[in-house]
């Protein structure tokens, strides 16, 4: 069938699953409305966060209804900063722009996958009147999916309780046996609830998690190359190799066809706080269970003879590979907190106590007897943290705030032996719509950067005298990563000029520099930048209405995004426009428009499975590329839908883009989304 019958018939579908929706809901709402009085709604329920009650506040937000958002992507996941990915919703990512690190101590260094599971510090609880319940549901016609449903309900006047579960799932982009061949499934379920004292005096949040994830690894598109006939080895080969037509999506051949990774993630967290003596001065404790599991599995390894093999080595078994890993840690944090109108101030102190264990196949592992060994030895780390907030505000006019951690002492095990001091400190001022930060940190590097034992890489850092199998020399000890930010910021309400009406403005400038950045290197390896790296970084955004057509524009420029350690596009832009109107006499708000994402050439790190990290390389520049996007949203009393045609301009120009190296991004495509919010 031609291309243009399939893109019509399936916005036919897409249409009137839309219509039906729309309809059943609008009849829905002639029955409450006709019938009862509407109680309960968005201004009844109310969301709280833990870090307003931390600021002795438990008013809450109105739950959001707005549209704006919902169409787009990247809000559908946790994290919804701008992401390098591969290509299809639920892969491995990371940040596309700088962001400041301030976790400090043992880390894992495992987020491949951290954008699609629940933040414990951000889990939202309800404050509601009555059951609050909604679900959402967003499918594309190329597979992508998320779903969530969720329940809560207040038991007492002062206690409420809730579970929610998500799934977030896609096929495969390239080489896919059918149009339903699984590439990405991942599912979390989270138990909630908050419970306060008839006097207020006493506030208690939780939440348990539990994220499961399991994402198919091809290793990227496998290109047609003209390999050399000289016995060139097979890297020379792959660099001098002929890219041709790498846009065939579900035809393309890839290099892996074996493997998977797999991620648990548990959690068990809560908070709570008991006034001493009103606001001025409370108290508070935290504890925070997690663990974390990754598994990566191959069990069907090609000979390093063949020009399709993908990995590097081989250091263990030859036939297969499973390289495993757990990170397990426990923290109780107990602190002060107190508030004023003028003054708020927090100060704390945490205890934390981890562990690493790892394993890996044995040498004489074969693909029908899986021996697992140890990897790397066990790691073990208890440690002591004290930091803390303190702000001050003139009415609305001046403000000042100051916030900071410290890495202060190791308590035993791994710790003692390799403790340096670690920091982040930020101080800020505001007056009007003018403000100004500096933050200065130094932190060490993740547990990961410091040790991996597996079959494809190997290293360690934490001795200075490991003898590496791969560069054949020792892996020095690395030292602290530090920066130093300095940050302005405007925000205004701009008056009407013309047209233009309801304006916004958004600026900021920030100076960074990055001393002993550790990166993982065109090898794979981790490395620690010889040479500090400076960027300066420039970000605006204007939202405004012209009438019913609305517009929202942003960008973020950075310099010096392109050396040993850092790849970060030159210009990164996102525009929306949009026509607002009621339609079915007022029943129905809707919103029709236009998605533009775009970023310059750059070129983006690379990606490698068995370790989950992105690594540098300086053989594929991504082009400069715009993706447009289409869309249709209504709201109509309690639901949401969007109507979408992803990727336009698909075929103007190009037939493709890439998200990562050898890994391409969706074709044109529609995607359908319902949000339904329940009140009663």
């Amino acid at each position: 069938m031609p291309r243009n019958s399939v893109f019509t018939s399936g916005l036919s579908r897409w249409l009137g699953v839309v219509l039906l929706v729309l309809f059943s809901a609008t009849v829905r709402a002639q029955v409450v409305d006709d019938s009862t009085r509407v109680m309960y709604g968005p201004k009844t329920t109310r969301v709280i966060f833990e870090n307003e009650v931390l600021r002795d506040s438990t008013s809450g937000i109105p739950v959001d209804t707005t549209l704006t958002k919902w169409p787009q992507q990247r809000f559908w996941v946790h994290d919804t900063t701008f992401q390098q990915d591969l290509g299809a919703v639920g892969t491995a990512s990371r940040p596309l722009l700088y962001q400041p690190n301030l976790e400090l101590g043992a880390r894992y260094g495992r987020n491949a996958f951290d954008r699609y599971a629940h933040n414990a510090r951000t889990v939202p609880y309800y404050d509601s009147r009555s059951p609050y319940s909604f679900f959402r549901f967003i499918q594309s016609g190329a597979g992508e999916q998320v779903f969530e449903i969720s329940y809560s309900r207040s038991l007492k006047k002062n206690f409420s309780i809730g579970v929610d579960y998500e799934r977030i799932a896609s096929n495969k982009i390239s080489f896919a046996r059918s149009s339903r061949d699984a590439l990405v499934e991942h599912s979390n379920l989270l138990l909630f609830g908050r419970f306060q004292t008839d006097n207020e005096r006493y506030h208690l949040l939780f939440n348990i998690s539990n994220a499961r994830h399991r994402g198919v690894e091809q290793g990227g598109i496998r290109p047609i190359i003209n390999y050399k006939t000289d016995g060139a080895t097979i890297d020379t080969a792959r660099s001098e190799l002929a890219l041709t037509d790498l846009f065939k999506y579900g035809q393309q051949q890839v290099y892996l066809t074996t493997a998977i990774n797999y991620e648990d993630r548990d959690e068990l967290y809560f908070t709570h706080t008991y006034r001493l003596l009103g606001r001025g001065l409370t108290v508070y404790h935290t504890f925070d269970y997690k663990r974390q599991y990754n598994s990566y599995a191959d069990l069907a390894l090609k000979t390093t003879g063949d020009p399709n093999f993908f990995y590097p080595r081989k250091l263990g078994s030859q036939t297969a590979t499973i390289d495993r890993s757990q990170f397990s840690q426990v923290e109780n944090t107990v602190g002060v907190l107190g508030r004023t109108s003028a003054v708020e101030y927090r100060l704390y102190a945490r205890d934390r106590v981890a562990s690493l264990t790892s394993s890996t196949l044995a040498d004489t592992a074969t693909a029908t007897k899986l021996y697992l060994q140890p990897g790397a030895p066990t790691r073990s780390f208890h440690q002591f943290f004290v930091g803390g907030t303190a702000a001050f505000n003139y009415r609305t006019i001046y403000a000042i705030e100051t916030a900071g951690e410290a890495y202060l002492l190791p308590l035993s095990g791994l710790s003692s032996d390799s403790y340096s001091l670690e920091y982040w400190l930020r101080g800020r001022v505001r007056t009007g719509p003018l403000s100004a930060e500096a933050l200065v940190n130094s932190y060490s590097p993740t547990l990961t950067q410091q040790e991996f034992i597996g079959n494809h890489y190997r290293w360690s850092h934490w001795s200075g005298d490991y003898d590496n199998k791969i560069t054949h020399t020792a892996d020095g000890k690395f030292s602290n990563t530090s920066t130093q930010q300095l940050t302005g910021r405007l925000q205004l309400k701009l008056p009407a000029v013309l047209a233009l009406r309801q304006q916004r403005f958004e600026a900021s400038a920030s100076l960074v520099n990055i001393k002993n950045l550790v990166y993982y290197n065109t090898l794979g390896l981790p490395a620690q930048a010889d040479v500090a790296n400076q960027l300066i970084i420039v970000a605006a955004r204007h939202r405004a209405q012209v009438g019913r057509f609305g517009l929202d524009n942003q960008a973020t420029y950075t310099k010096g995004g392109d050396v040993n350690g850092l790849r970060i596009p030159a210009l990164v832009t996102e525009s929306r426009a949009y026509y607002e109107a009621y339609i079915f006499r007022k029943a129905l708000f809707s919103q029709t428009g236009l998605e533009l994402y775009s970023q310059s050439a750059y070129q983006a790190f690379a990606y490698s499975p068995s370790t989950q990290q992105f690594y540098q390389q300086n053989a594929f520049t991504i082009g400069a590329y715009p993706i447009v996007n289409a869309f249709f949203s209504a709201d109509i009393k309690t639901v949401s839908v969007f109507l979408k045609v992803a990727y336009l301009n698909q075929n103007l120009g190009r037939d493709g883009y890439f998200a990562t190296p050898y890994y391409s991004g969706y074709p044109r495509r529609f995607q359908f989304g319902v949000r339904w919010n329940f009140f009663d």
